[in-house]
């Protein structure tokens, strides 16, 4: 089986890298020319403050919503979205800047993370690489199955060492 690496462009990580800090530079100069230095400063700690406000109440809900999910015995795949969405969001908002803040916004508002969410699920879609004959030769996607349509997990035959050999139930207790 032959793995496939993709790269990132070297334009990109420069304009990561230099462009986007140049940009925010820029935008706090110019709102700082507009409303002075002492209201930028403190627009850009206000800024902060509610973003790590939104961002603990936010994180809370998914971790809540994630922990449902988990004890329903559903996918939490929306849960790991949206955890993913504000992990990304609190690291932009602690980033200095107005215009990075406002993409954490976007991520971490309820209101526009479904919208991102859409963004984020189609981005990592046309990213996925589909194994033939199934990801684990004997498991629960073996045989060509690919998603969608694919046995859910936890539905399919369960592989055990050696394929063969009884299964004992029982629990754990720690002292």
């Amino acid at each position: 089986m032959t793995s496939s690496v993709r790269r990132v462009p070297g334009w990109l990580l420069a304009l990561l890298f230099i462009g986007v800090p140049l940009l925010e530079l820029i935008v706090i100069v110019r709102v700082g020319q507009t409303i002075g230095v002492g209201w930028t400063i403190l627009l850009l700690i206000v800024d902060s403050i509610v973003g790590a406000w939104l961002l603990k109440r936010e994180g809370g809900r998914a971790l809540t919503a994630l922990g449902t999910a988990f004890s329903s015995g559903r996918m939490p795949a929306r849960e790991i979205a949206d955890g993913m969405l504000i992990l990304v969001g609190g690291v932009l908002m602690l980033t200095p800047g107005f215009l990075s803040d406002v993409l954490g916004f976007l991520c971490i508002l309820p209101m526009t993370r479904p919208l991102a969410r859409g963004l984020l699920t189609r981005f990592v879609a046309t990213r996925l690489v589909v194994v033939p004959g199934g990801a684990f030769p004997g498991g629960p996607f073996s045989g060509g199955s690919t998603f969608p349509g694919s046995t859910p997990p936890g539905n399919g035959p369960r592989p055990r060492p050696g394929g063969h050999g009884d299964v004992v139930q029982g629990e754990v207790v720690e002292d």
